[in-house]
Order: C-alpha cells, then sequence, then structure tokens
C-alpha cells in the first residue's frame, strides 16, 4: 500500500506500481482525502483524518503480507497507522519521509526553509497550501492542518519491521541527519536512491526493486 506526500496524489506511484504488479505484488496506491484531482467539498482534511482514511484500507485488506509506504509527509501517517495496527502489518516503508515520535508534527520536523514555504503557501485563504512550483500539473494544494497537527502514538502496537529509503542528499533535505540516525539503528533497514526527494517519479524502477525485496515477517 503506497501513499504519497504533500500535494501528490496515488498518481504519483503509476510507474512503481505497474513495475510491481509485473512481478505478481498486489499494489493500492492511496490518494489522501482533500487531494483528489476532482475535490469538491470543502472539507480541510487533518492528521487524524487521513491516519483514519488509510487505517480503514489495511482493515479491509484482504490478507497475505502487507507493507505499509508512505512518502515524505505520509510518514507521520503511516506511523499513526501502525500505532493503531501494527498486527496487520508486515514492514513499514518510509520513502525519503519523516519518522515522527509522540507530539510531532510535519511542522516540527521540518526545516524552517519548508516551514516559510507552508507559510507563504496558505497566505490565499489560511486553509490551503499551494502546490509548490515544479511539481506535477495533477497536484493538489495541501491542507494546512494535516502539516502542523502533532501526531498521537501510544506505542502499544507489536513492532513492525521498518525500513527507510533515503533519496540521498539533496538541497534543503530536512531528511539528512535522521537518515544518519537510522543507519546506526539495528532495527531498521536502510536503503539509499540517491536521485532526490521525488523517488517515485525520478527512479520509479529503484524504488520498485527495492519495495520487491522486502522480507516478510516471519
Amino acid at each position: 500500500m503506497l501513499v504519497p506526500g504533500g500535494w501528490q496524489g496515488g498518481w504519483v506511484f503509476d510507474e512503481v506500481g505497474a513495475k510491481l504488479r509485473s512481478e505478481g505484488h498486489e499494489v493500492e496506491a492511496v490518494t489522501l482525502a482533500g487531494l483528489e484531482q476532482d475535490r469538491q467539498a470543502d472539507d480541510c482534511p487533518n492528521l487524524d483524518t487521513h491516519i483514519d482514511q488509510v487505517a480503514e484500507l489495511v482493515e479491509h485488506h484482504g490478507g497475505g503480507p502487507l507493507a505499509l509506504c508512505g512518502h515524505s509527509y505520509a510518514g507521520l501517517v503511516i506511523a499513526g497507522v501502525a500505532d493503531r495496527l501494527g498486527d496487520r502489518l508486515d514492514h513499514l516503508v518510509f520513502i525519503d519521509a519523516y519518522v515522527p515520535a509522540d507530539g510531532d508534527s510535519c511542522w516540527s520536523l521540518t526545516s524552517d526553509a519548508f516551514r516559510q514555504m507552508f507559510i507563504d503557501g496558505v497566505r490565499g485563504d489560511g486553509r490551503w497550501v499551494a502546490v509548490p512550483d515544479g511539481l506535477d500539473p495533477r497536484a493538489r494544494p495541501h491542507p494546512m492542518p494535516s502539516f502542523v497537527q502533532p501526531i498521537k502514538l501510544t506505542g502499544s502496537s507489536p513492532a513492525v519491521q521498518r525500513t527507510y529509503i533515503s533519496g540521498g542528499p539533496w538541497p534543503g533535505t530536512p531528511f539528512a541527519d535522521l537518515t544518519e540516525r537510522l543507519r546506526a539503528d539495528p532495527a531498521w533497514q536502510v536503503h539509499e536512491i540517491p536521485v532526490g526527494h521525488n523517488i517515485a517519479r525520478r527512479d520509479p524502477s529503484s524504488l520498485a526493486a527495492v519495495l520487491a525485496a522486502l522480507t516478510p515477517r516471519s
């Protein structure tokens, strides 16, 4: 199950999903609430909304090994789902993503440059962060509440295998220190695909290969 980061929808994983399906894997790419191409509702989702949405998909998963993968902002989403439904997951994969502790938010974990981008982007209406320059035309404004809401983690869920996939060093990355810390943690597998932040679009073949090689929980 693939969960995209800010401003993007499940379409960002189209090539990754196609490669995984060609090898016999079942793939579901999620578009988080508020990021739909044809969004009509005026509701402005928060982090809890997105965690609830993905948790419901996990609960209805038909069985078999399940890897829950989140890019960037979605690291918070998958961490919240794992805290609630860790016994349903075989692997948790953070793709150049934030890895939160209880009380963290995307806002608290990111860099000053990204915080300023959020502030500048939300000036239009105070609710939706405008799409940054350079993203795919299908990208949509992102709900500001989901960036600033702190996550609530109980730590009571069973341990899940964890993998971090780094995009390598890129200008302004907020993940450099995190990546080095996880490399030294035996509880984590760390891979690097040095193409920058948007790995799914820049090197879908390598990302699919890493995901296909994940070892199921014994």
